[in-house]
């Protein structure tokens, strides 16, 4: 473990370090860590213990853009408590990870892009220490890694995914994930590059896609949308049913299908 020293308000401070059992998540699925502290010279209160998650989100300012970063979720895992001089404490926690959190890895890989992470708060002696961010990688339902596969099959590459600052219709987060791709295979003579983005819950997800169309005689490139609803006891092949007839919707809507 590697220890923080916080310097509290007198004597040589507290030490402290969080270690997450479970780095490597779903969404709805529990995150569980401990926080481990050490007393510094004197007796201290610790007054709260946050675990805070967060993620860097891009936002879009008039002509220009810059990322920020959002807390999505923070819940309180312990109250009040005394830390005696050099006393060592750990508190155990654990919280579940909001079905709408973002993925950022896939198949253990990082998803280039996405930037999620666990920040720990420790309320002291009437200060706040954030403390460091550990990584958050969070891996796909098996719906949505159904839909991720289906889409390679068709031969979409995948370009970049990132996190855009908006509301979505039935959506909580303040903020959307778009996983976006080159048009692969067929699809090339239909679009330019989709962009993927999910709204998952505990039951079912919808899928949206947006893509972005060829140019066409007398026609400037319009972006389309398509939404469907994929319940995660659905057979494989109605989600792949459901994902071919919103691509070819979106082809079809200006006549290039």
């Amino acid at each position: 473990m590697v220890f923080r020293k916080l310097m509290a308000a007198f004597g040589a401070g507290v030490e402290v370090d969080t270690v997450l059992s479970n780095a490597s998540v779903r969404p709805g699925e529990p995150l569980r860590g401990v926080v481990h502290f050490r007393g510094g010279g004197s007796d201290y209160k610790v007054e709260a213990i946050t675990v805070d998650l967060t993620a860097v989100v891009e936002v879009e300012s008039g002509d220009s853009e810059y990322k920020t970063t959002y807390s999505f979720l923070r819940q309180q895992v312990s109250g009040p408590l005394q830390l005696a001089a050099k006393a060592e404490h750990r508190q155990p926690f654990e919280i579940p990870v909001p079905w709408e959190t973002p993925i950022s890895a896939i198949g253990g890989h990082p998803l280039r892009g996405m930037r999620l992470g666990v920040h720990t708060e420790l309320a002291l002696a009437g200060a706040l220490d954030k403390g460091d961010l550990d990584p958050l990688f969070v891996n796909p339902l098996p719906a949505q890694d159904h839909v991720l596969a289906a889409l390679d099959r068709l031969g979409f590459r995948f370009k970049k995914a990132d996190l855009e600052r908006g509301t979505l219709h039935g959506s909580t987060m303040p903020f959307f994930q778009e996983i976006e791709y080159y048009a692969g295979g067929s699809w090339r003579r239909h679009f330019n590059e989709l962009e993927l983005t999910f709204i998952a819950g505990p039951r079912q997800m919808d899928v949206i896609l947006e893509a972005d169309q060829r140019d066409g005689f007398l026609r400037a490139g319009q972006d389309t949308y398509n939404r469907f609803t994929v319940r995660y006891d659905e057979h494989p092949a109605g989600v792949d049913q459901a994902l071919q007839r919103g691509l070819e919707s979106m082809a079809r809507r200006r006549g290039w299908f």
